[in-house]
């Protein structure tokens, strides 16, 4: 299947790790070899509840017993999505409680700015330095690492960048502003979290100049900071919140959700402002509610809180600097890429995968499944430790 997969499968990047798969379930992968790995990374903070969750698995042959797609979305009433963003708003504090379903991030994040021109009926965006929120030519606009974008310039005009977490940057927002866009936890940048009241501060400058705050929550969602989305955790309500990658347990998903007030403009002058055929989709959105069930039905949130300390008691050693993040969005930072990259090509030798970060050659990405169990992270973490102690005897 190898020689397929690199001939006739378009790659996105010269060396894939390339482990032919054959199934996975709970907090392992197993490859067609016969061989178990224990996943460290959940389909890049996709897969929330582990591989094959009951739970969503049922809800999923349950809809497809029942009817798939019937009709682009927004015409027809159908119970899984709209089951699906009644629960999230009961969850969410005012004024989100419309929620528009999409197929993936980075598109939620696409209709998160086009809201935010038709709320203000301005053009300027702030992002940040270092800041990921898609690949699509919108999303690229608004990301702040230069080398991944340069080539496919020109890209949508008016956006700045401030520095995540530097004050004085704010003064870039001004009326001119439609919206301000920011990941809550810096996701690529290597997991760094917002410090002395940050998020308060961009919040409030905001507000002062009445530009838009949009959080990208694609990553911290759905119970991986302890919290159902991070910035519940920093005393601050975004104007747009954007979510994906963990809300449906490893399906393609995605949305944004604001105001009755804001979300209604997107029906009218013109009409269809935005759309999509298989946003809300019944199996993905009966996904999507499984998930967010068993999220704020178990005890999992607090969980991530206890597994964290774990991973942070655990990965102790002089080559790590230093242990980044939140809940189970966590990056164990190294002396250098490479130390870095034999860690974690090596303990994919060994049956732990973990994976890089975008921007930060340092992070070694730790993000399981909310599932993984306690003994299961006193293995991984032990693999990684035996690796560390190793370079060091080499030096």
């Amino acid at each position: 299947m190898l020689n397929d997969f690199f001939k006739y499968q378009a790659q996105t990047s010269e060396h894939p790790l390339a482990i032919e798969i054959s199934h996975a379930k709970g907090s392992y992968i197993y490859d067609t070899n016969g061989n178990a790995y224990l996943d460290f990374v959940a389909g890049v903070s996709a897969n929330t509840l582990g591989h094959q969750p009951k739970r969503v698995n049922d809800a999923i042959k349950a809809q497809l017993d029942k009817y798939s797609h019937v009709m682009v979305y927004g015409e027809f009433a159908q119970h899984p999505a709209t089951e699906f963003c009644k629960l999230l708003a009961t969850h969410l504090p005012e004024p989100l409680n419309k929620t528009y379903l999409v197929n993936s991030g980075t598109e939620a994040i696409e209709g998160a700015l086009k809201l935010a021109r038709r709320v203000t009926g301005r053009s300027q965006w702030i992002s940040c330095y270092n800041a990921y929120h898609g690949n699509t030519m919108g999303s690229m606009s608004v990301m702040g690492y230069e080398e991944r974008k340069q080539i496919f310039r020109p890209l949508i005009p008016d956006v700045d960048f401030i520095t995540f977490n530097n004050e004085d940057d704010l003064e870039k927002i001004t009326t001119k502003t439609a919206g301000v866009l920011l990941e809550t936890i810096q996701g690529g940048a290597g997991f760094i979290q917002p410090e002395n009241g940050f998020l308060k501060k961009v919040r409030q400058r905001c507000d002062e100049v009445g530009a838009l705050l949009i959080l990208d929550e694609i990553q911290p969602g759905f119970g991986r900071t302890g919290k159902l989305f991070g910035f519940m955790n920093y005393d601050i309500v975004p104007d747009v919140l954007v979510m994906g990658k963990g809300m449906a347990s490893g399906m393609p998903v995605g949305a944004f959700t604001a105001s009755d007030a804001m979300m209604d403009l997107l029906s009218h002058d013109p009409k269809l402002g935005h759309i999509t055929t298989f946003g809300g989709h019944p199996v993905i959105a009966a996904a999507s509610l499984a998930t967010l069930q068993e999220i704020t039905e178990s005890h999992l949130m607090e969980e991530a809180l206890e597994k964290e300390q774990l991973f942070r008691e655990l990965l102790v050693h002089p080559l790590i600097t230093e242990v980044r993040g939140k809940g189970l969005m966590l990056a164990a930072m190294t002396e250098s890429p490479e130390i870095t990259n034999r860690v974690i090509l090596e303990s994919l030798k060994r049956g732990v995968i973990m994976f890089w970060l975008l921007f930060e050659g340092k992070a070694i990405r730790i993000t399981p499944p909310l599932t993984i169990s306690k003994e299961e992270i006193k293995e991984g973490c032990g693999i990684i430790i035996d690796i560390l102690n190793e370079i060091a005897n080499e030096n």
